[in-house]
């Protein structure tokens, strides 16, 4: 057999193994043995639907009718942001929220805040990773609020208003 082709070796194993499995499924259908034609069953104890779930198999299926999976993902996201951004990003950043695939991270400074826009990318492939391909598609990126909000009108009183000031 050593000068056989490899190629012509397996084409003639292939032939009489077709020819072999046609030969014993002639031979069954002569003893009325036919093919299964039903899947198999799967072997194991079957659970009655009295027996107690474990713990976590409860937990599951109870996520699941209520359709809490999602928010459960997100929110342990959100508990271990530090363990998935790293050390230095987790310290300066934190999420806020997720609405409609979009997580709103709120940065200490204008200089973290730049640097999670330009890190958006990887994060959105990282949250993703953790959460499911396609659940996380854009970080969006809030800096500190540090200045007092701008009032309207361009005429200012300096001063407090006191408890008898009704005009304003």
């Amino acid at each position: 057999m050593s000068g056989d082709d490899p190629k012509e070796s397996a084409a003639k194993g292939a032939a009489l193994a077709r020819e072999k499995l046609a030969q014993a499924k002639a031979d069954a259908q002569r003893r009325g043995q036919l093919p299964r034609t039903e899947p198999r069953k799967k072997k194991g104890p079957k659970r009655d639907a009295g027996d107690p779930l474990t713990f976590g198999a409860a937990i599951a299926d109870l996520l699941a009718s209520r359709g809490w999976e999602e928010p459960v993902a997100i929110g342990g996201v959100f508990g271990r942001w530090r363990e998935i951004v790293g050390a230095e990003l987790g310290l300066h950043t934190r999420p806020e929220a997720f609405e409609d695939g979009e997580v709103i991270v709120s940065a200490d400074s204008t200089a973290w805040a730049t640097q999670v826009r330009l890190l958006a990318p990887t994060l959105v492939r990282r949250l993703n990773e953790e959460l499911g391909e396609g659940t996380v598609t854009a970080v969006k990126v809030r800096g500190p609020n540090l200045a007092p909000p701008r009032q309207a009108g361009h005429i200012r009183v300096k001063g407090s208003r006191g408890p008898g000031d009704i005009y304003g």
